[in-house]
């Protein structure tokens, strides 16, 4: 089984909750207000078939594994956000109109662990978020969901949630400032500052510092956020959305040394994102799919040019799926006891079904998996053993991963 063959990871988190049976797990014999109205299509891979409205992925299958039984009995947003981007259940119950601020108690984000683990270039984030996790209709990011919690702000990400087909301003110099006065500043900076603000340890302050000094004189360079520094053909490649530039800005930032970027795709939508209990088939077929079919599939084409595909590991996922039956709405409500993983790249295997649903979808029939298992598989992948050891704020050892690897997957 494959170990530490991936060097970064690129999470799209199509956050709402994608409806695995109208995408890459379609049941055609089902009756049709559980199957709806789509029709599948054959793949490069035998025996893999996809949703007709996400032609461009059915052409990369050969990339591609399909893990088709990851189930959790939990049907609400916050809880299974936090659960699938950690590993973990919340210490703190959290339901469904729940939404508390981070935390340094939470359990982090797998990019986190990524970042205190893995990464070893301390000119380049080791975790960056376009955007920050974001419950549906609340202002605050979930809790602990996306950030560090319990490892501490160093290992928080680096969050853009700005539109990144803007410049983005907090990396900007001001226009009558030059990079070599900015650098001049810096010196000056050094030499005049007396200590650290109480809320950061002297250690903290210094290293955030020269993180975004780094980061702001590299910008003034051209450098790794600067989208405008991409052919126009290949921006068109990703697709003109903010989805797909924010993929675009995953590559350029994992090609530069950044070893975990997240893409959390919710307000990027005219749709209420992912979370589709209304007008399902239209939402799908008018706006989500063709942006994830463009965006992901010039993601992995683009990866496998610049031969960064083998040590790059792709994964698609949602904090759940969606209901086997239709409502009345045309929507498909929550539905956490069955869902699929989309893998590729970074030692995974292509053209490859994992696990497998029941005839309409509703629960695994093969190798049922949980979220834990998922977030174990990721660390595997990164060369991390889960059984790794990290430290609650009152220094008692936890696991990085409580899961188990999905051995199938490799």
């Amino acid at each position: 089984m494959s170990f530490g063959r991936a060097r970064h990871c690129i999470l799209v988190y199509l956050l709402g909750g994608p409806p695995q049976i109208d995408m890459w797990d379609l049941k055609p014999d089902a009756p049709a207000e559980i199957r709806g109205p789509f029709k599948s299509i054959p793949s490069a891979a035998s025996g893999m078939r996809f949703c007709e409205h996400l032609p461009q992925l059915a052409r990369r299958a050969d990339d591609l594994a399909i893990l088709r039984s990851v189930t959790f009995p939990n049907n609400d947003h916050p809880y299974m956000i936090y659960h699938t981007l950690t590993g973990r259940v919340s210490r703190t119950p959290l339901e469904a109109n729940t939404v508390l601020p981070p935390s340094r108690s939470d359990d982090p984000h797998m990019g986190s662990v990524v970042a205190k683990f893995k990464h070893r270039n301390p000119a380049v984030p080791g975790y960056v978020a376009i955007p920050e996790v974001r419950v549906r209709m609340m202002p605050m990011p979930v809790s602990g969901g996306g950030r560090a919690g319990l490892l501490g702000a160093p290992y928080d990400p680096l969050a853009i949630n700005d539109d990144p087909r803007e410049p983005l301003a907090g990396l900007k110099l001001p226009e009558e400032l030059t990079a070599q006065r900015f650098h001049s500043r810096q010196s000056l900076l050094a030499v005049l500052d007396g200590g650290a603000p109480r809320s950061f340890t002297s250690q903290d302050y210094q290293t955030f510092r020269n993180s975004a000094s780094q980061l702001i004189g590299s910008e003034a360079a051209g450098g790794m956020f600067s989208l405008d520094q991409e052919p126009a053909k290949l921006r068109d490649r990703y697709g003109p959305h903010r989805f797909g530039q924010s993929l675009l800005l995953a590559r350029r930032l994992i090609e530069r040394g950044v070893s975990f970027v997240a893409v959390h795709f919710n307000y990027m939508t005219k749709c209420d994102g992912w979370d589709t209990h209304q007008k399902n088939f239209e939402c799908l077929q008018g706006e989500l799919l063709p942006m994830l079919d463009q965006g992901l599939a010039g993601l992995l084409e683009d990866l496998k040019q610049r031969g960064l595909l083998d040590e790059t590991l792709v994964v698609t996922m949602g904090e759940f799926g969606r209901t086997p039956r239709v409502n009345k709405d045309g929507g498909r409500d929550h539905w956490g006891h069955c869902s699929s993983v989309l893998f590729a790249g970074g030692g995974m295997r292509g053209g490859n079904l994992v696990g497998a649903s029941d005839r309409t979808c509703a629960f695994p029939a093969e190798l049922p998996v949980g979220p834990s298992d998922v977030v174990a598989t990721i660390y595997h992948a990164l060369g991390l053993e889960p059984r790794t050891l990290m430290y609650d704020p009152q220094n008692r050892p936890m696991v990085i991963s409580e899961g188990k690897v999905i051995s199938q997957l490799f």
